[in-house]
């Protein structure tokens, strides 16, 4: 495939779920726009894949939830795409036991932390954290598609100090260990801190509040929910919106080299050149730098280990009392207590694969079961994701291969260890006879899909504020480069990160506000 035209309103690099977003609006307001994806398909890490040979399962194969994209955005582009929430929220085994958080029933949830902790005090602390996050993201949320508050703005409009104080200036831990007593509830809470990102509760950059903020406000709610069909239905329902009002979607042509003026510019790919009066760069901004020719201003790491998984049947728990098709349809955690978030940390942070690694899994087939046909939907199979944390890339640099079986190893057994039978028992097997299950780690992510570090945000997350003294149009929706006319569109953008589509949508309004 060949672009049809020689210049274009507006170029789109990369053709992830944000380019698509951008290209859409742009198309709908009558730009004439071209999207280039190096692959030979769209949807960037969100997308749904058939992984195991003669096994038939659409996995989410890299980006698996959806929490932050905006009712809006789906409302304004005419989306047929749905999510559904998960009424479980998460499930903690610890010995024979576990915490199990069940939205839909408070009274069995208050009864679970009891039976843990010995009391109701975390109980109620979690209630009261629960209304305080839920606030904070009602306010928080509806500013993501608008341009960018400052920081001062931002604090007036959440208008509560005590957690502006725990959240925007102090280490989140610090709030953590004050609000909670028990440690495997302090962990539950502190994951989401945590999730493609190398932290600690002491780190004194804040990179966890960061990612903790993002964790919790999506929809306004913090729910995360999962996408009918898969996270393929998502991209392939933006790719039809975007071709649909118009916009050029070509694969298989890698973007090599941007020139620009400020003004106008030149794109060039593995077929030619192309112009421009925008680009927008649905990449990594280390990955702008090098298609801008000059050095990297900065080297994001990622640090986390995706495994995708189909089994025969769901395993045993220990504990009884819970049955696994609730424990795996929320969140189930596994070595996640606060002390074995911070040992994993520092295990990781001195060079090794952490003994024991804390991960986190769910089941999208008890949610979704429209991501499975023919015998594996009617003999009752079930897909499982897990998502392990601290493994940063440095891990992995060396020796890929020896260091993701040490991560897989590390995962599994600290799995085996809170269930009633080994997991390797309910895999299903490939058309090979191989088991069902399928690693990747952050130097993998780096390959397939250029993501320096195999950071699944493209770079640190940033606090959703601008500048004082921004001035600019791109300034003032958090897409903006060095350069006038080229603006970054993807998880790189201010308030990007996740599948949200905002780096998109405020790229693209940005286009339009542009005179």
């Amino acid at each position: 495939m060949r672009p049809a035209r020689d210049s274009y309103d507006v170029v789109v690099v990369g053709g992830g779920h944000n380019g698509l977003v951008a290209a859409a609006y742009l198309a709908r307001a009558g730009r004439s726009v071209l999207v280039l994806e190096r692959l030979d398909h769209t949807g960037g890490a969100a997308v749904s894949q058939r992984p195991f040979p003669g096994v038939d399962a659409r996995l989410s194969r890299y980006s698996y939830l959806v929490s932050l994209l905006p009712r809006r955005i789906i409302e304004d582009l005419g989306l047929r795409f749905r999510v559904r929430r998960r009424r479980i929220s998460s499930y903690t085994p610890v010995g024979a036991s576990g915490l199990l958080v069940d939205t839909a029933a408070p009274a069995d949830t208050r009864s679970s932390f009891h039976r843990l902790t010995g009391s109701d005090r975390d109980y109620q602390a979690w209630q009261r954290f629960s209304v305080t996050t839920g606030r904070l993201a009602e306010r928080v949320f509806a500013t993501m598609t608008e341009p960018l508050p400052t920081r001062a703005e931002l604090r007036r409009l959440i208008d509560d100090e005590p957690t502006w104080e725990a959240i925007f200036e102090r280490p989140l831990g610090e709030t953590i260990t004050g609000t909670f007593a028990d440690d495997t509830v302090r962990g539950v809470v502190f994951t989401d801190a945590l999730i493609g990102t190398f932290s600690h509760g002491a780190d004194p950059t804040l990179r966890q509040n960061r990612c903790f903020l993002y964790h919790v406000i999506g929809g306004g709610t913090g729910d995360w929910n999962v996408p009918v069909g898969g996270m393929g239905a998502l991209t392939d329902a933006l790719a039809d919106a975007a071709r649909a009002a118009g916009a050029e979607l070509v694969t298989g042509a890698a973007v090599t080299a941007i020139d620009s003026d400020g003004h106008t510019a030149e794109v060039g790919y593995d077929g030619g050149t192309v112009g421009a009066r925008h680009v927008l760069v649905n990449a990594a901004p280390r990955e702008l730098d090098r298609l801008l020719g000059r050095p990297a201003r900065d080297d994001p790491e990622g640090s986390q280990l995706k495994v995708n998984m189909v089994l025969r049947r769901l395993p045993r728990l220990r504990d009884q009392r819970v049955d696994p098709r609730d424990a795996f349809a929320g969140t189930f955690h596994v070595a996640e207590s606060y002390r074995q978030l911070d040992e994993a940390y520092q295990q990781a942070n001195a060079g090794k694969i952490p003994e024991v690694l804390p991960s986190e899994l769910y089941c999208h087939t008890l949610t979704d079961r429209s991501i499975l046909s023919g015998e594996a939907a009617t003999s009752g199979m079930h897909t499982l994701t897990l998502f392990g944390i601290h493994t940063p890339a440095r891990l992995f640099r060396d020796d890929p291969e020896r260091a993701r079986a040490a991560a897989l190893d590390a995962a599994l057994a600290g799995l085996d260890a809170v269930l009633g039978e080994p997991l390797a028992d309910c895999l299903a097997a490939d058309a090979d006879g191989q088991p069902c299950l399928e690693v990747r780690s952050p130097v993998d992510l780096e390959r397939d899909l250029r993501l320096p570090g195999g950071h699944i945000f493209h770079g640190d997350l940033q606090f959703p504020w601008r500048a004082e003294e921004s001035e600019t149009t791109a300034d003032l929706w958090g897409v903006a480069t060095d350069i006038a006319n080229v603006l970054i569109c993807g998880a790189g953008a201010v308030r990007g990160g996740g599948v949200s589509g905002l780096g998109g949508h405020n790229a693209a309004m940005a286009v339009l506000a542009d005179r």
